[in-house]
C-alpha cells in the first residue's frame, strides 16, 4: 500500500486533490446559496426556521416552497449526483497511473463543466447550456471509469 508521502509526491494525485477541493467547495457554496434564497424569499420547510418571523399562525405563511429556492436545491442535488461519483472514480483514476497531462485535462474539464452547470442553473442560461455542461462532466467521469477498468481488468 502506498504511503501518504508517496501520494503527496505524486503529481497526478496532487492534481486530483486540487480539483476535488475546487468542486467540493463549489458544492458547499450551493448550501450557502440555498440558505440565502430561503432567507431572502422567506420560504422555509421547518417550523422552527420561521420563529424569527412570528409565532403560531403568523409564522405558518413562511412554510412554503419557492421556485427560486427549489431551482437552487435542484442544482445542489445535481452536484451531489455528479460530484460524488467523480470523487470515487477520480481517485481510482489518479491511482491508476495516467499521464499528468491527460489527468489534468480530465480534472480541469470536469471542474469547468460543473462550474458552468452551476451558472447555467442559477442565472438561468438557456438550454442546451446546462444540458451540455452536465453531459461534458458526465462524459469525463465515464472516461476515467473506462481507464480504471481498462487498467485493472485489462479491457
Amino acid at each position: 500500500m502506498a504511503k501518504l508521502t508517496q501520494l503527496i509526491d505524486n503529481e497526478v494525485f496532487r492534481a486530483y486533490a486540487t480539483y476535488t477541493t475546487i468542486v467540493l467547495l463549489k458544492m458547499m457554496l450551493m448550501s450557502l446559496i440555498t440558505a440565502y434564497f430561503r432567507i431572502t424569499r422567506k420560504a422555509f420547510v421547518n417550523p422552527e426556521d420561521t420563529a424569527s418571523f412570528g409565532k403560531g399562525e403568523s409564522a405558518k405563511k413562511y412554510l412554503r416552497t419557492d421556485p427560486d429556492v427549489e431551482r437552487v436545491r435542484r442544482g445542489h442535488l445535481n452536484d451531489l449526483e455528479n460530484i460524488v461519483p467523480f470523487l470515487g472514480i477520480g481517485l481510482l483514476y489518479a491511482l491508476s497511473g495516467p499521464e499528468l497531462s491527460t489527468a489534468l485535462l480530465h480534472f480541469r474539464i470536469f471542474a469547468g463543466a460543473r462550474i458552468v452547470h452551476t451558472f447555467a442553473y442559477l442565472i438561468p442560461l438557456p438550454q442546451p447550456g446546462r444540458g451540455l455542461s452536465w453531459a461534458v462532466g458526465y462524459a469525463v467521469t465515464i472516461s476515467m471509469a473506462y481507464k480504471v477498468l481498462k487498467t485493472a481488468l485489462y479491457l
